[in-house]
């Protein structure tokens, strides 16, 4: 399955990583669609974050990684720090105030990453911005 993402007139195309992070992909969907906030990262580098703080998943790690690479999209399941969607748009080393951090790779875009660098422009410039995911068959 994929999921269209837009950021004003900015669209991607991401692959659910379903065969590594079968969990993970199985809790994204049930937020589907998927309409909130995308901020600039304080610790991650050159990343972006959907903040949803307190809620459970029941998840633990898969598929986890710090160093995500541009367009591979990171849910961290909570504990040390609240649970939140992480989207790289270039060097990442994924982190909060208590350190670093690993999450779940669930997706990767394949469409629009040409306009990575742009999103991260739009983001650190101009603030928070809405975003939306939607399920595509």
């Amino acid at each position: 399955m994929n999921v269209e993402i837009t950021v004003g007139d900015l669209r991607f195309l991401a692959r659910l990583e379903t065969d590594a992070a079968p969990k993970t992909c199985q809790a994204f969907q049930s937020m589907l669609p998927l309409q909130t906030q995308l901020i600039q990262a304080r610790w991650s580098g050159e990343a972006a974050w959907i903040p949803l703080g307190g809620l459970q998943l029941g998840l633990g790690y898969e598929n986890h990684t710090s160093h995500p690479a541009a367009g591979q999209l990171l849910l961290y399941p909570g504990g040390i720090s609240e649970t939140e969607i992480l989207f790289p748009y270039g060097w990442t080393l994924f982190a909060s105030k208590a350190g670093q951090l690993a999450g779940n790779h669930f997706a990767t875009i394949f469409e629009g990453n040409e306009r990575l660098n742009e999103l991260g422009e739009l983001v650190l410039r101009q603030g928070a911005q809405e975003i939306t995911f939607t399920a595509q068959p």
